[in-house]
């Protein structure tokens, strides 16, 4: 996919709108937020995965439990009750004092408003529901491939309360005859974990709808890997380098680079390529076609793994002992563009970034990213500096890995790099002007699409940081105010992006 226009978006990931339910949700505030957008000229709402997290994995929306199912903790309970599954007693129950996400609480409070809807969608005779085309049953049946295994997954998962490699061996193999009779011993568990994504895919098509009227394109995210504990190395371990035992034998992350001395070990399952090779890449086109079905645009994360992925023996605890693996990247995007001629496609190739990486980019028409904060090292060719931008590139001031703008300048920056920022902006600015300044670089910028974390368009510190990438836990808690979510405080942005050419009107 090439940017043809100019155009700028705006990141803020679901989880960080306002409720009164300890998290953001695809209630009412999603859709003045898109209202927000359209009225600021923007063209783009970036979002990150729309995957289901789990605690276990400090809530991170890149380590999902399954490739396919949604998260259930943005169905909104408003428009449960709108819908005549909840009442307006059970909405009083689920509401949460304002502040950072508290994953634990939220989940409990979902679970509990999620049984209660799903036994007032069966009582109901699935009136409430059936008016709509596309009702529960259609559901299930054309998304059977993935939901019946999930939702099996997910219902022992609650039974046993283990993650899949710590069950019975015959559940852990998967026994077909166990399976079968676990099918029958668990079905209403089942039937409400496929309820459940059922909803989310209703409420997420109605969200989605009302971007496209207001002409937002959705800028959803693909994480490289699967987590350990998720239905899809479960259901397919045979593309997984696992042992006998279905333990790891690998696992991915990076080598040391500018966030980790020692790098990054994720902890994931490296994936077999040999036998997804041998399937013709099928678990991965489904993979894509379901998120292109979700959104507009997917960026793909950690891009450099499509080319080579760092393999770290599993017994390690760091990352330095890993070896690059290559991966047969050109029949896999071939094969990914018969399914996908246009490539709506963004690679997130930042860090080390190696020829045969480059010349994938170029061959596919796929656009990489620009980030600012990562441009003031003092080298001339860093391809980060606004005057080494590409037209088929996106440009961001940061990203949910990094600093806020505000928090860099104030925090991180050396004092060689704010003597680069000014030599940059071509004079000194004050930390008040900080953000504005960066804003007004990327989207000054020759490429043709520009993205600004909310966290800028605000002018917030680090106190509004949404990950440290190394750091396990306390990430992806922050949440925007509602009262910061103004027409008024959008105003600056929707000038500079109409002076930069990049207006939607």
């Amino acid at each position: 996919m090439k940017i043809a226009q100019r155009a700028n978006g705006v990141l803020l990931h679901v989880t960080s709108l306002p409720s009164d339910f300890g998290i953001g949700d695809l209630g009412p505030w999603s859709y003045r937020f898109v209202d927000l957008l359209a009225q600021a000229n923007q063209r783009y709402w970036s979002i990150l995965p729309l995957t289901p997290t789990s605690t276990k994995y400090g809530n991170s929306p890149y380590q999902a439990t399954s490739a396919f199912a949604g998260n259930t903790l943005l169905i909104s309970p408003e428009l449960l009750f709108k819908d005549m599954l909840l009442s307006e007693k059970d909405i009083k129950r689920l509401r949460l004092p304002f502040g950072r996400v508290d994953f634990k609480a939220v989940t409990a409070k979902k679970k509990i408003m999620l049984k209660k809807a799903y036994r007032n969608f069966i009582q109901n005779g699935k009136s409430a529901i059936k008016a709509h085309d596309y009702d529960f049953e259609k559901f299930c049946l054309e998304n059977s491939s993935w939901l019946d295994d999930y939702a099996l997954y997910e219902a022992i998962q609650d039974f046993v309360n283990k993650p899949w490699y710590m069950w019975s061996i015959s559940m852990r193999d998967k026994d077909a005859s166990v399976l079968a009779q676990k099918r029958v011993e668990l079905k209403e568990f089942i039937e409400q974990e496929k309820f459940a994504q059922f909803i989310f895919v209703r409420q997420w098509t109605f969200l989605r709808q009302y971007c496209q009227a207001k002409e937002v394109s959705v800028l959803g995210d693909l994480p490289f890997y699967m987590s350990y504990d998720s239905a899809d190395v479960w259901t397919h371990p045979e593309l997984f380098k696992l042992d006998s035992q279905k333990r790891p034998r690998y696992v991915g992350g990076v080598p040391p680079d500018y966030f980790s001395k020692t790098g990054q070990r994720w902890g994931n399952p490296v994936y077999d390529w040999r036998e997804i090779k041998k399937t013709h890449f099928q678990w991965w086109v489904d993979r894509m076609r379901r998120n292109l079905e979700l959104c507009d645009i997917m960026r793909l994360d950690h891009f450099r793994g499509f080319t080579a992925y760092w393999q770290i023996p599993a017994s390690s605890k760091t990352a330095k002992q890993g070896v690059w693996i290559r991966v047969p990247s050109k029949s896999f995007f071939g094969n990914l563009r018969g399914f996908f001629p246009s490539m709506p496609l963004i690679a997130e190739d930042l860090g080390l970034i190696t020829n045969n990486v480059k010349d994938n980019l170029k061959r596919l028409g796929i656009p990489g990213m620009r980030v600012l904060l990562f441009a003031f090292n003092g080298s001339e060719d860093n391809p980060n500096l606004p005057a080494n931008h590409t037209k088929n590139s996106v440009a961001y001031t940061g990203t949910h890995d990094t600093n806020t703008v505000k928090g860099w300048f104030d925090e991180e920056a050396t004092p060689e790099e704010t003597k680069r920022v000014f030599k940059c902006v071509g004079r000194q600015v004050s930390k008040r002007q900080i953000n504005l300044e960066f804003i007004k670089l990327v989207m000054a910028s020759k490429s043709n699409l520009s993205i600004i974390p909310v966290q800028d368009v605000l002018d917030l510190g680090s106190e509004a940081r949404m990950n440290h990438p190394a750091r396990r836990f306390h990430n992806w808690e922050w949440r925007v105010k509602s009262e910061q979510l103004s027409s008024k405080s959008f105003e600056k942005l929707s000038e500079m992006t109409e002076s930069s050419g990049r207006s939607s009107s």
